[in-house]
């Protein structure tokens, strides 16, 4: 399925800061910072790593006065919209917005009495700010169900948009997600079915390292390909940078988000001649490719695919099929392709340096 293919879900197109979310809008990529708020300047460093990344949107867990205070400073010295992620004390969410917060993370049900939830509208209205309802596994009414089913989390949600809309208050974002990828998967799927207001989706605790990155992709791709998802979040245990890395590679497999340079390259079999350390082929030509070429194939809107292939039996076929490629050949040699053509055998040691070089002729 090719990503002009994909219909999404005809969703609500809101502001977040100086990008939108929803309707037509690229499904943009969000992540949290990882470090107490209180930490002022490590909180700039990290956000400002994760939008180099590819991060859009970047939330911060604000719990006292004092995060309010080094928030501020925040705002004033990074160049991404924020969300902030409260919860009990409106206070905290009105004092957030008034600070300049692009969107408020939070669940009208637990911020208590009827009005306080009505100051935070009130500020969110007057700072023309959205509010994400986030409904997690674990924050389900529990007085209804025992555990979190897709029904759980959409009733859950629903409770807490009545809440807004009963102040008609509909500049609204919402989560539903849990530990689960089946039931995240459902519940999605039942809210998007119901409602038209834009959805952040991802796996909630999905651990870290290769499980969370399978188990995620899945859930989050899924979804994806079924049109839903306004923006997502790789939740990943640990270096919040690898959830931007993972949520970036799942969009650009989709076709969602433009990715210049694709590189091909074979499961290294038994066939591969023993002297071709491909692995290593295949990263070095990747970084050299990003180091020369990435700049400027964004700026053309230009794509470039590069094989790298370790053998002569499917070798020289994926390789004549890319723009450019290296497939396996004599010993101590790979065959050099060029626009479908084969251009001549190189040494191992110098097939990057040519690869590069053919490269640099054509753009």
């Amino acid at each position: 399925m090719e990503a002009a293919k994909i219909k999404r879900r005809e969703s609500k197109k809101i502001r977040v800061g100086n990008i939108s979310i929803g309707g037509d809008s690229p499904i943009s990529i969000q992540s949290m910072t990882n470090i107490p708020i209180e930490d002022t300047e490590g909180t700039i460093k990290q956000i400002t790593e994760l939008q180099k990344l590819g991060a859009d949107i970047v939330r911060v867990a604000i719990r006292n006065e004092e995060g309010i205070n080094s928030l501020k400073k925040i705002i004033a010295s990074v160049k991404i919209p924020l969300v902030a992620d409260i919860h009990f004390d409106y206070r905290l969410a009105v004092a957030a917005i008034k600070s300049g917060i692009s969107k408020v993370r939070i669940n009208p049900g637990n911020i208590g009495q009827r009005w306080k939830v009505e100051e935070v509208i009130l500020a969110a209205q007057d700072h023309n700010i959205p509010i994400r309802i986030g409904v997690n596994g674990g924050s389900i009414n529990r007085k209804k169900y025992n555990h979190p089913s897709p029904e759980a989390l959409v009733d859950s949600a629903m409770e807490n948009i009545k809440i807004l809309e009963d102040f008609e208050y509909t500049n609204i974002a919402v989560s539903l997600k849990a530990s689960d990828l089946f039931t995240t998967i459902e519940a999605n799927k039942l809210f998007a079915s119901m409602r038209d207001y834009p959805i952040h989706i991802g796996l909630t605790e999905a651990g870290y390292g290769l499980n969370c990155t399978v188990q995620s992709s899945i859930a989050i791709g899924h979804l994806l390909l079924n049109g839903i998802g306004d923006t997502i979040r790789v939740s990943m245990t640990g270096d919040p940078r690898e959830e931007v890395i993972v949520g970036k590679k799942i969009l650009e497999s989709l076709g969602l988000r433009f990715s210049p340079i694709k590189i091909i390259s074979c499961p290294t079999c038994g066939r591969t001649a023993t002297d071709i350390d491909l692995l290593q082929i295949a990263k070095t030509a990747e970084q050299r490719l990003i180091e020369n070429f990435e700049d400027s194939l964004k700026k053309n809107q230009k794509t470039l695919t590069v094989a790298i292939m370790g053998c002569e039996v499917n070798g020289p076929g994926e390789a004549s099929e890319a723009d450019f490629g290296l497939a396996g050949g004599q010993r101590g040699t790979m065959l050099l392709f060029a626009k479908g053509e084969k251009k001549k055998l190189v040494s191992i040691e110098k097939a990057v340096d040519e690869l590069i070089e053919a490269i640099a002729n054509y753009i």
